[in-house]
């Protein structure tokens, strides 16, 4: 028996031992946790700052110098009016109406910096036709993530509906204020969320279980999310911690301790079906789908190291949170459940709640088998569609997504429009918020304002503007995602007297992309490297885990190819939600989406491939072992995809654009792997290769620590008679040993 097993079936028996010691501590446990959830999440940052770059360094010191903007703005607060048709701004009284018109919507923002044609006199904020022109109003930011405009938005909106220019409505729009209700409706909460994933993955436990088993991952998840927050509680206090893993804590720490727990649960009952004793039922579940689940945990925090080791704060703080997710559910589910399992689970199993079901296995026979017998069209086919879903990565792109994906409707939109259609543009409402220190800011502006790429530049001056020693200079570029023009305006900043730093969420983005996308490939060789060993040792092969890599790769790039062409190219997403394309992806997502799918996508790897490894060492046949692996986990696979769909569908009804196109992604990621991937591309490939995936030479082996594995040649056995009978029946190797 294998050193591992045993030190499995003696910590579990120790658990078993201890129950009620081990209750009492998560007992425990669990009060400190609900207690510590919300000054957990009051302990999270709204910061996404990017130290060490050009556009942090703005940022930041804009926001020490003048309490406006900083890293935390997402644009300013842009007013816009289009006048009556033969009224331009230089008719009689226009500009003074402005001046007065805006400045009354910039005096009800608290400590705003605000500009526009009336105060400066400078064409960069009126259309050629002189009909439409803006303003922007750098407010101070809130600690809110998603609307960091906060009431400064609100007192925006409602100094603008009692003002108006020549008799033309004053519009608010902006980023902020495009990407929030005009009714100021937050849509559900974190808490609402996960009850709406907790009570779709409640039915589908219902369904899977048939009796109050379906409570036990339930309950062992309630206790795993606190117990998470309570976790990151001292992280959060030590370092900037994003809000946004709140979020994924509550829906992706559902969907995974439901998992763990349904694994093991699962096997607890196939060994109970068997005639084993309960106890012994544990312990041999525990040695088994124990084991699965501590390595799958393992392999979920080595995919989020793509996040920690990146040199973003923003995406390490949710690496951190990340990897506790799978951390705390797989130490709940190797120690509270199995002593419920002892202590309540023939009891719970025999309280039906719905029509009984048994985890025989038996539904997936005709599937497996069918792959078997048809493997090369099967895994053809499989790496067809992939390839579909993958095409339109050719056209990925990461920025600031498009203006008009952030709203379809309401004053905000409307201003936009009138933006877009007086050849003004969306850029306008992304500025460079570039700071002069020492340097003189008409001359600042009129140099950056000839720059390439740029509409034009102002230096509006005043005490909101400038000080002693700085300056602010706003330059408006011609496109909303002008990563040229930042490189011109640095290149044109360069030359200046004193120093010239550009910043603003455009530049913020430019230096992301190169800070993290740069980099990105040698953090992704080396997760790939460590989950390679990782798995190489869990399944004693050298080339099952390299083709686990290779799959989980594909795999996510099919997903990017979904971002591309349902969100970026808004071919679905209108329809859908009502959102058009937003012509480049948001920096930061194309990166978690990696690092969570990439470990949640192991998942199913682990389970599918360790019931593959232990059948095959069981009866010696790869095509059996392929057929019973995938009955054995078909109904785990789909039930677990089921309940992390179901989490990140109530993830993506949140209203922000940003959380759908993350939460889409994930659950289009999980269903995708599911099926192409675990249902189709894995069984056939592993049919394939027969005896070589199980191949571990003697060298590798002493590398890795492990026996080794020489599989021979394998008798033929037919297709139709690889069922859940008797290896005996199918004549096995070791059966025919026995035999002789």
């Amino acid at each position: 028996m294998a050193a591992g097993a045993v030190t499995m079936r003696a910590f579990t028996r120790w658990i078993l031992h201890h129950r009620w010691l081990v209750a009492g501590v998560w007992a425990v446990v669990a009060v400190a946790a609900f207690a510590a959830v919300q000054p957990a999440s009051d302990a999270l940052s709204s910061e996404f700052s990017l130290p060490g770059r050009e556009s942090t360094d703005a940022n930041v010191l804009i926001a020490q110098r003048y309490g406006t903007g900083g890293p935390r703005a997402n644009g300013p607060i842009v007013p816009v009016v289009q006048l009556p048709k033969g009224t331009t701004v230089d008719a009689p009284g226009v500009r003074r109406q402005i001046e007065e018109a805006f400045g009354e919507i910039g005096a009800a923002v608290p400590g705003a910096r605000a500009a526009n044609f009336g105060t400066t006199g400078d064409r960069v904020f009126v259309s050629d036709d002189g009909r439409t022109t803006f303003g922007v109003i750098w407010y101070v930011p809130a600690e809110v993530a998603f609307d960091p405009a906060g009431a400064s938005l609100e007192a925006a909106r409602e100094a603008a509906a009692d003002v108006t220019v020549a008799g033309a409505p004053v519009l608010v729009s902006g980023i902020d204020a495009l990407s929030s209700s005009e009714e100021g409706s937050e849509g559900p909460s974190v808490l609402i969320e996960t009850l709406i994933g907790g009570v779709f993955a409640l039915i589908v436990l219902t369904f899977v279980f048939g009796s109050a088993m379906a409570l036990v991952p339930i309950l062992i998840a309630a206790i795993a999310i606190p117990t998470t927050f309570l976790a990151l509680w001292p992280i959060a206090g030590a370092t900037e911690v994003s809000v946004v893993v709140q979020f994924l804590v509550a829906l992706i720490g559902l969907g995974i301790a439901i998992d763990y727990s349904l694994l093991i649960v699962m096997r607890w009952r196939e060994e109970r079906a068997a005639g084993r004793e309960n106890r012994e039922a544990v312990v041999e579940s525990m040695d088994h789908a124990g084991r699965a689940v501590i390595f799958s945990g393992v392999a979920v925090a080595i995919g989020l190291l793509a996040l920690v080791v990146l040199p973003v704060p923003f995406l390490r703080s949710i690496g951190y949170g990340g990897m506790l997710i799978p951390i705390v559910s797989v130490l709940i589910g190797v120690t509270l459940l199995p002593v419920i399992l002892d202590a309540l689970g023939p009891r719970l199993d025999r309280i039906g709640l719905a029509r009984r079901t048994q985890d025989t296995g038996e539904g997936w026979i005709p599937w497996g088998r069918f792959v078997v017998r048809h493997r090369a069209i099967v895994g053809g086919l499989a790496l067809l569609l992939l390839v579909v879903f993958m095409g339109p990565v050719i056209n990925f792109s990461t920025g600031t997504p498009d203006a008009e994906a952030l709203a379809s409707e309401g004053a905000a939109r409307t201003a936009l429009d009138q933006l877009n259609e007086s050849g003004i543009g969306s850029a306008a409402l992304l500025p460079f918020d570039t700071i002069v220190v020492g340097g003189d800011p008409a001359e600042t502006a009129t140099a950056l304002g000839e720059a390439d790429g740029v509409r034009g530049a102002v230096a509006p001056g005043g005490p909101s503007w400038e000080d002693a020693e700085t300056a602010i200079v706003n330059v408006f570029p011609f496109e909303e995602n002008a990563t040229g023009a930042v490189d011109a305006v640095r290149t044109a900043a360069s030359s200046l007297p004193g120093e010239v730093l550009v910043g603003g969420a455009v530049p913020a983005n430019a230096d992301f992309n190169s800070a993290v996308y740069g980099n990105f490939i040698w953090v992704l060789l080396a997760i790939l490297v460590v989950t390679y060993v990782l798995l190489a040792r869990v399944l004693r092969s050298l080339l099952l885990p390299l083709k686990a890599v290779v799959f989980n790769i594909v795999s996510i790039l099919a997903v990017w190819g979904f971002l591309v062409f349902f969100w970026q190219q808004g071919n679905g997403s209108g329809l859908l939600f009502g959102i058009e394309p937003t012509g480049t992806l948001t920096v930061w997502i194309p990166l978690m989406v990696f690092a969570f799918l990439y470990g949640l996508s192991m998942d199913y790897e682990v389970f599918i491939l360790s019931r593959m490894r232990e059948e095959y060492d069981r009866v010696g046949i790869t095509d059996r072992a392929v057929v019973l692996g995938i009955a054995r986990t078909g109904r785990l696979v789909t039930a677990g995809s089921l309940i992390l769909f179901g989490a990140f569908v109530a993830l993506a009804s949140g209203p922000e654009t940003e959380v759908k196109v993350f939460a889409t992604a994930l659950a289009v990621g999980i269903i995708l792997d599911a099926t192409i991937i675990r249902g189709m591309l894995l069984p056939a490939f592993v049919s394939l290769l027969g005896r070589w995936n199980w191949w571990l030479p003697v060298w590798a082996a002493r590398i890795l620590r492990v026996e080794p594995s020489l599989p021979g040649p394998e008798p033929r056995v037919p297709v139709d008679e690889i069922d859940l009978r008797d290896p005996e029946a199918v004549g096995a190797p070791e059966a025919a040993t026995e035999r002789a």
